[in-house]
């Protein structure tokens, strides 16, 4: 592997492993359930997404990078997709918002 290749994998890791510790930061620092679910979904799907891009570079073979590939483009498709419904789902049980003032949300159930 050249050395431009190597300084661009590693970038890419650099990259993937800052956005996952974000996230990690992000879990244990914000005070409710949904902002902790949006740091992990954002930030955990692009640093996991990253990670996982950089590894299938760093094998050096096109059937392993292609499935590297689709790996990253159906985690990117499917893990915003089933936080939003994990946070609906909180919504309707009953957990609260405490870093918002505003519920538009709210509007979307029945009143109790």
């Amino acid at each position: 592997m050249s050395m431009l290749a190597n300084i661009i994998i590693a970038l890419v890791i650099l990259a993937g492993s800052s956005f996952s510790l974000i996230a990690a930061i992000g879990l244990n620092r914000l005070p409710d359930m949904f902002t902790r679910m949006h740091a992990a979904s954002k930030a955990g799907t692009v640093g996991s997404g990253l990670l996982l891009l950089a590894a299938g570079l760093h094998a050096n073979d096109l059937s392993v990078l292609s499935r590297a590939l689709a790996g990253f483009l159906f985690f990117i498709l499917t893990a915003p997709i089933s936080a939003h419904l994990l946070a609906k789902a909180a919504h309707q049980v009953g957990y609260r918002l405490h870093s918002s003032s505003l519920d538009d949300l709210r509007r979307d159930r029945p009143l109790e």
